[in-house]
C-alpha cells in the first residue's frame, strides 16, 4: 500500500532536512507505526504521503501508483485523522459527518454508526463547539473513516483520551485492520504502538534508525532472565535467574515452590527502552 524510497524533504530556510533519505514499505492490511519524539519528522512524512507537501526528493507510491500521478481521486481511497482536529464548531457532530460524507463520490459509512463506534452516539446532536478536546479527537477519527478508506493515516489517535476511551479507539483501529484496512500510525506513545502495530519504525532527526516487529525487537534487545519476588522474614526479596535451563536451576525451583512467592515474570523490555537504546534519544 505504501512504498517509500530515499525520501527527503526540507522546509524553506531550514538549516537541516526534516526528513533524510528514508525508505520503507507498508504491506496491504498492515498497521505500521512511525515512532519518534516531537520534531522527529513523523508529521512531515505523513503530510508528504497524503499530498500536502510536494517538493520532496525520492519516490513515493501509494495504492500501487506513484504519488505524483494521483489527482484528487486519491482522497477517495484514504482517510486522515490529524493530531489537532479542525471541525465546523457551529455544526453538530452529526452535521459535520454528513457534510464530509457528501464530498465523496463513492459509498460512505452511516454517520450515526460512526459516532457510535467512537463513543459519541449520544452526542450527535450537540454542537462541536461544546465538545471537549478528547471528544473532538474522536470525531476526527470518525470523519477519517466516513469514506471507508483502504488506507488510514492516524496521527496520535489516542492523545488526550482517558484510558477507557483510548481502549475504545484502539479496538476500533484493530477492527478496521481485520476488515482489510491498512493503517499508518504516527505516535510517541510506545504502549499504543506495542499493542497495535505489526511493525514499527524509529525516526529521529528525520532519519529512520530501525524497522521491525515489536515482538522481535523485544526478543533481540530484552534481558533473558526471570525475576521472582517472595517475602522472607517479613521483607520483600527479589531474585533473578537466567532464562536458559530453568528446569535444572535448583535455586529457581526452590523459590517457586516456596509459599512466600509473590510474583514471577520475565524481564521483558519495553519499546521505549529499546528506542532509547537504539537512538540514544528519549521520546520527550
Amino acid at each position: 500500500m505504501i512504498e517509500v524510497d530515499k525520501l527527503s524533504f526540507s522546509y524553506p530556510q531550514s538549516d537541516s532536512p526534516a526528513v533524510r533519505s528514508i525508505s520503507f514499505k507498508v504491506a496491504d492490511g498492515e498497521i505500521f507505526g512511525f515512532l519518534g519524539p516531537s520534531g522527529a519528522g513523523k508529521s512531515t512524512t505523513q503530510k508528504i504521503l497524503i499530498g500536502l507537501l510536494r517538493d520532496y526528493k525520492g519516490t513515493v507510491q501509494l495504492c500501487g501508483r506513484d504519488l505524483s500521478t494521483w489527482d484528487n481521486s486519491l482522497y477517495e481511497r484514504i482517510g486522515v485523522s490529524f493530531e489537532f482536529p479542525n471541525h465546523y464548531l457551529k455544526l453538530t457532530a452529526l452535521e459535520n459527518l454528513q457534510y464530509f460524507a457528501g464530498l465523496y463520490s463513492g459509498e460512505t459509512e452511516d454517520p450515526l454508526f460512526l459516532l457510535q463506534q467512537v463513543g459519541l452516539g449520544e452526542d450527535g446532536d450537540k454542537r462541536v463547539g461544546q465538545f471537549s478536546k478528547g471528544m473532538r479527537g474522536r470525531l476526527n477519527i470518525a470523519r477519517a473513516l466516513v469514506n471507508r478508506p483502504d488506507l488510514l493515516f492516524l496521527d496520535e489517535p489516542t492523545a488526550g483520551l482517558d484510558p477507557v476511551t483510548s481502549r475504545i479507539i484502539r479496538e476500533l483501529i484493530r477492527r478496521h485492520q481485520e476488515a482489510g484496512t491498512t493503517v499508518f500510525l504516527t505516535t510517541h506513545d510506545m504502549a499504543v504502538a506495542d499493542e497495535l502495530c505489526d511493525r514499527v519504525g524509529f525516526i529521529v532527526d528525520g532519519g529512520l534508525e530501525l524497522i521491525d516487529a515489536p515482538r522481535k525487537l523485544k526478543l533481540v534487545h530484552g534481558k533473558r532472565s526471570v525475576r521472582v519476588e517472595l517475602v522472607e522474614d517479613g521483607k520483600l526479596t527479589s531474585l533473578e535467574f537466567p532464562l536458559g535451563a530453568l528446569a535444572d536451576n535448583a535455586d529457581f525451583l526452590g523459590a517457586i515452590r516456596s509459599d512466600a512467592i509473590q510474583t514471577i515474570h520475565t524481564q521483558e523490555t519495553t519499546l521505549e527502552d529499546i528506542f532509547i537504546q537504539v537512538t540514544g534519544r528519549s521520546l520527550s
